[in-house]
């Protein structure tokens, strides 16, 4: 009798642990049953992958969706979309929202509103503070929390923790891996007075390569001394590269697709506050760092850290105009563009963005293309050639850094849990996001 499957999924060439090579993808209950010859099994829906890849779903562990209290730039629906239009079948969010993610209730909101509106699964940072760092043990464990976040630069208001003590004090309550976004307060408050009005240019003058690195290296020792993991997010100099290849036993890295692609001071001159996010994008001597730590292994893995902001916003002028990007979309096509080019390989893009994810936060069932593991997959057309355009963005900013670029591969299906949520550049199946779970915190 003929094996019988919800999905299979049939004809492509699939990219997982084993390498590359044509299989069928059998999908039963919303997992992963069976990766190879299918063609005598029958199935309640058969999808033809002649001619694309089926890669592993990829994660995107940072991006700000502003919500609550930032609708006017992204939402967890729209921010959702874009992820799923662009391939992507998690996100991790950010806590700097209005109010902070830095309870249970804060938390158990945002699960709440994520509910029957976000497209893809999702996860929820908890943001680290002065005040509620007693508490970060249990709140990392609820339900739908991928971590603890914490700004050491770059923020305001509770959710910035410059000092050393309030580092540790965050570090020895944490249990699992805690995040980072790794620029020294105290020297970016000095610098500042560098900033010229109206000139981008100056951006990564007060925001130099030594804020990064001394943040890091003080991370670092703060982590071994409380003998704990963290996770250092966007990297951007060579030095931390350096650094931080000394370390991978307590550290994991992240870089993002914009540090690794725009380059100061063209994308300031050219883009002006569209180029503008923390840490900056840096001159061309920092980049060929990022590349050797994907070359080397140092990177484990890729994040867009989607900071959608208006035009309006953006229009200011320096040092008024806001930091961040759009990047959930645009992820997907802009790397694999560095992989049609020679910079990685596919395999190299899987690992950065599904197998990274796993082995970083511990996700429980997702992140393998694996018999037992959830259904999770990104199908890509590795030879369309498609130009990526401020119009097709799904973000509520309406806006990428990366109009008019020319994207070689590109997303055509984005399958979460066995259900098909994004097919040729449409949203199928709204609102059936699930909270993702995590190996440590299960039960």
């Amino acid at each position: 009798m003929a094996e019988t499957f919800d999905l299979i999924v049939a004809g492509g060439e699939v990219v997982n642990h084993a390498g590359r090579g044509l299989a069928d993808v059998g999908v039963r209950g919303g997992r992963i049953a069976a990766i190879g010859d299918l063609a005598q099994a029958s199935a309640g829906e058969r999808i033809d992958a002649k001619g694309l890849t089926i890669l592993p779903g990829v994660i995107d562990t940072q991006v700000h969706f502003r919500e609550p209290g930032l609708e006017w730039k992204e939402d967890l629906e729209t921010g959702s979309r874009a992820a799923v239009l662009g391939g992507v079948v998690a996100v991790f969010e950010m806590p700097n929202t209005e109010p902070t993610t830095t309870d249970a209730e804060a938390m158990a909101d945002k699960l709440a509103r994520a509910k029957g509106r976000m497209h893809c699964d999702h996860a929820f940072y908890v943001g680290g503070t002065h005040e509620n760092a007693r508490f970060l043990g249990e709140l990392e464990r609820l339900p739908g929390c991928c971590g603890v976040k914490v700004f050491m630069g770059a923020s305001t208001g509770s959710l910035l923790i410059a000092d050393d003590e309030g580092v540790a004090n965050v570090l020895a309550h944490t249990n699992r891996r805690a995040t980072f976004h790794s620029e020294d307060e105290y020297r970016l408050a000095e610098r500042r007075s560098l900033a010229r009005t109206g000139d981008w240019t100056s951006h990564p003058e007060v925001r130099d390569p030594q804020s990064a690195i001394q943040s890091t290296e003080r991370l670092v020792r703060l982590a071994r001394a409380a003998g704990k993991r963290i996770h250092v997010l966007h990297v951007t100099t060579a030095a931390e590269i350096d650094f931080l290849a000394r370390n991978k036993d307590v550290a994991t890295v992240e870089l993002t697709p914009q540090h690794l692609t725009l380059v100061g001071p063209e994308a300031y001159e050219r883009l002006k506050g569209f180029a503008q996010m923390n840490p900056p994008i840096r001159d061309a001597s920092q980049q060929p760092g990022l590349w050797r730590a994907i070359e080397m292994g140092v990177a484990d893995v890729l994040g867009s850290d989607h900071a959608p902001h208006t035009r309006e916003e953006k229009a200011r002028p320096y040092p008024a105009s806001p930091s961040g990007m759009p990047g959930v979309q645009t992820l997907v096509p802009v790397m694999l563009t560095h992989v049609a080019e020679g910079r990685m390989t596919l395999e190299r893009f899987v690992d950065l963005t599904s197998a990274g994810a796993n082995r970083v936060f511990g996700t429980a069932g997702k992140g393998r293309l694996a018999e037992g593991y959830d259904a999770d997959l990104t199908i890509v057309d590795l030879k369309a050639r498609r130009t990526i355009r401020h119009e097709a963005m799904a973000t509520r900013s309406g806006w990428t850094p990366f109009d008019g670029f020319e994207a070689k591969g590109w997303p055509v299906m984005t399958i979460v849990r066995g259900r098909t949520v994004m097919r040729d550049d449409e949203v199928v199946a709204e609102g059936t996001g699930e909270p993702v779970r995590f190996v440590e915190t299960l039960g």
